[in-house]
């Protein structure tokens, strides 16, 4: 199964972090996206406009609300910066990958 076919599970605070190994193997079904600090997912999407940024913006939101896990965002003209991570254990979990590939999905 796709990560993109996966559902988001929430987190209590008591899952472990994913380990190097597994975070590197997720990272390989995603594009673009970059692992920083060993604890969060980010990608940039770039725009020729302020309107960009904001309409996907707004489809993160509604994929971010139907997972019920949510990504930092940051829009400036012409950029959308998209920032995932398990806020409750401040690390990466499977939840991160499988939400980095419906955040793909939805910038189509």
């Amino acid at each position: 199964m796709s990560l993109s076919e996966k559902k988001c599970i929430p987190c209590s605070g008591k899952t472990p972090p994913l380990s190097a190994d597994e975070r590197e193997k997720y990272l390989s079904e995603l594009s673009g996206w970059n692992i920083e600090e060993d604890k969060k997912l980010v990608k940039s999407y770039s725009f020729k406009d302020f309107n960009g940024p904001m309409i996907l913006a707004n489809k993160i939101w509604e994929v971010a609300e139907k997972e019920n896990h949510h990504p930092d965002l940051t829009v400036v003209w012409g950029e959308l910066k998209v920032v995932v991570r398990t806020h409750a254990i401040n690390n990466l979990s499977e939840s991160d990958f499988i939400l980095a590939s419906k955040i793909d999905k939805a910038a189509v």
